[in-house]
């Protein structure tokens, strides 16, 4: 007499076996996937280029006071300048030191960290930067200082990711510390600054300082339109763990 076999446990429907296998088969694409890219903004690296020497100059003069004011033995011919600027904002000369005011040393270590991100974000460019094939009948521009400022490039992968959000976080840290720094002033009643005729202070505190409000502003609006059109054609992350027992 003929048995049939036992088997242990009953075969699967059709359906239940086409889901079972959906669940474990990977997503299948079609295409090749488009390598993500970061193009640098020529006024974004321009300004930097410009303002992270200043920013280390004028750290310089902070962290060394009182041998970088007037009088000190590191003042000239280095931070000269400072002489003059120290009497249109107290909050560099000696009004704002002898009083012991840690306002200009806590933002000056804040102007560093921002700075450092900037080095960070234009050393990857230069470093890891592309060239943009030209057009035909165009040259080809060489890496160097004026590719860096003026050069079509773009920094792919996750390089180009993480130097596009060190960039955008030190820019806001920027404007963030740049704005309280003006508030600091209006709601002082312009302790630091009020001295001051109005030509004076349009010449030499209003414009300098809003540079520094109207760039990194214009940075965050280029580095956050990168970062929004990125999330905006991202495509789900999956999630990996271990398969569920049946």
């Amino acid at each position: 007499m003929v048995s049939t076999r036992h088997h242990p446990r009953e075969f699967p429907s059709p359906t239940r076996a086409a889901k079972e296998q959906a669940k474990t088969s990977p997503p299948t694409t079609t295409g090749t996937a488009r390598k993500w890219v970061h193009t640098p903004s020529a006024a974004l690296t321009i300004w930097l280029v410009f303002s992270v020497p200043l920013v280390v100059w004028d750290a310089g003069y902070v962290l060394l006071r009182p041998h970088s004011m007037p009088g000190g033995r590191l003042h000239s011919p280095i931070w000269a300048p400072y002489a003059l600027y120290g009497t249109v904002d107290y909050i560099y000369g000696w009004p704002a030191f002898n009083a012991r005011n840690g306002f200009t040393a806590a933002q000056t270590v804040l102007n560093v960290v921002e700075t450092l991100g900037y080095i960070y974000y234009l050393w990857i460019v230069y470093r890891h930067g592309a060239t943009i094939s030209p057009g035909r009948g165009s040259q080809k521009l060489g890496k160097g200082f004026l590719w860096l400022l003026t050069g079509d490039k773009v920094v792919s992968g996750r390089t180009g990711a993480i130097a596009l959000l060190v960039a955008y976080t030190a820019s806001v840290m920027t404007l963030s510390k740049t704005l309280l720094y003006w508030l600091n002033e209006f709601f002082s009643g312009f302790e630091n600054i009020g001295h001051n005729d109005a030509v004076s202070l349009i010449l030499l505190w209003i414009i300098p300082n809003g540079l520094w409000i109207i760039f990194p502003g214009y940075n965050i609006y280029v580095l956050g339109a990168d970062i929004l059109s990125s999330l905006e054609s991202a495509s789900p992350r999956q999630r990996v763990g271990r398969p569920k027992s049946s």
